[in-house]
């Protein structure tokens, strides 16, 4: 965005001026201080927009999280050796600490959860988000930095984008915030941009959400959308989102005992959706803090869809794995209303809605689909390629799959958050 200048134009020392007062803005070790000019032009002496302001605090760490235990010992990768029971599973990944105080959010160090938090925000929001680096309890041998990119997001300048080479990555001991006004509603992806193809593959993965303004004035009273459509075509009654990523065992062993993978191997184990692979795709959602919650403490998040009959729900599939995945449903219409958080419509108005039952997801990519629930019973949602529904090559069903539960109309109440 240009800002319009005063009519005596702009000299190159004013330039200069200005750059350092933007450079200065922005301080590592503490939070993100806006700065105002002392005396505003005449020429925007408008009534400001005010914009929403959202603050989170996410925090980057390592940790051990629970593959099924039905799974084959692939020794020594799987289980490994140095894990803490209930736990199997050296990972990386982020954590919200959102309000915690410096003692609470340093006690996480070591707590990794995956998937990484789902965000959401509205479209024109001024968010705020700091990023702190915990380091790795397991290598502290390690001085790893953190980043946050999100992937796909168009709104991003250099400084925020976080890819370490064009911006900043944040060293152990350290926080950065981030600063976003997504102008854009769509589903995207967050990951750490540091080692990415290592950070990515260890869990520092999660989902973005941007909600479109059309929610603030709904086309009809009560209604949700997923895009600014014009004209109610992506309503939605409840949301699920799918973090899309595979699991490969040696890698994660390797890491926690200071070896080096050649990623040309790459040969996943597991393939997961939000962290889980089948049958804990299906458990409920938990909470990180609760230590209670089992093999599943740092997974929080649950891929089981539950809706009544005739409700209008909205998959969000994001992949950040490294393979293609064919999400399919039996006796299900699915109809992809967005791809890569661009509504799949014409200039003209023509929709470009494509109806089918099984929805391609390359590594990078996101779709936004709809379906309307049929009759009551249980229906798969699942990878179509067969090699992706197992644990490490055990017997029965696991991977890439989930349930979607449909009740009578009024089994379960009004949804208040994705994936709840």
């Amino acid at each position: 965005m240009t800002d319009n200048l005063p009519a005596s134009g702009l000299s190159r020392r004013r330039f200069l001026a200005g750059g350092a007062a933007a450079i200065g803005g922005t301080l590592i070790g503490t939070r993100l201080l806006a700065q105002s000019p002392a005396h505003a032009s005449p020429m925007l002496a408008s009534a400001p927009i005010v914009h929403p302001k959202k603050q989170m605090h996410l925090a980057g760490t390592d940790g051990w999280v629970s593959m099924p235990a039905s799974a084959p010992d692939d020794l020594p990768f799987f289980p490994d050796s140095l894990a803490p029971s209930p736990f199997n599973t050296y990972v990386f990944g982020f954590r919200d600490v959102t309000g915690m105080s410096a003692t609470q959010v340093a006690a996480q160090r070591g707590k990794a959860q995956i998937s990484a938090p789902m965000l959401s925000f509205d479209e024109e929001d001024d968010i705020y988000l700091t990023l702190t680096n915990l380091g790795l309890q397991q290598r502290p041998d390690l001085f790893d930095g953190h980043t946050l990119h999100w992937h796909g997001f168009v709104n991003a300048i250099p400084l925020f984008d976080g890819v370490p080479e064009l911006s900043l990555a944040v060293p152990i001991g350290r926080d950065f915030t981030y600063f976003y006004r997504p102008h854009d509603a769509g589903t995207y992806m967050y990951h750490c941009h540091f080692e990415d193809v290592e950070h990515v593959q260890m869990g520092m993965t999660g989902m973005v959400f941007v909600r479109p303004t059309q929610n603030k004035a709904p086309l009809h009273a009560g209604e949700r959308y997923a895009y600014n459509d014009g004209d109610g075509s992506t309503a939605y009654d409840r949301e699920f989102a799918f973090m899309i990523t595979e699991l490969w065992s040696a890698a994660h062993y390797r890491d926690a005992h200071i070896q080096v993978s050649d990623w040309t191997d790459y040969d996943p184990s597991f393939w997961l959706l939000n962290g889980r692979a089948y049958p804990d795709t299906i458990a409920g959602n938990g909470n990180p803090l609760v230590t209670t919650a089992g093999h599943l403490q740092y997974q929080p998040i649950s891929s089981l869809i539950r809706c009544n009959a005739g409700d209008r729900v909205l998959l969000r599939l994001s992949s950040l794995g490294y393979q293609n995945h064919a999400m399919s449903v039996d006796n299900i219409d699915l109809q992809i209303v967005a791809k890569d958080a661009s509504l799949l419509k014409g200039r003209d108005g023509t929709k470009n809605y494509i109806t089918t039952n099984t929805v391609d997801v390359g590594p990078g990519e996101s779709r936004d689909v709809i379906f309307v629930a049929p009759s009551p019973g249980e229906y798969l949602l699942y990878d179509r390629k067969y090699s992706y529904l197992e644990n490490g090559g055990g017997p029965g069903y696991g991977g890439m799959m989930t349930k979607i539960v449909v009740g009578a109309p009024g089994t379960y109440p009004a949804q208040t958050v994705a994936n709840g």
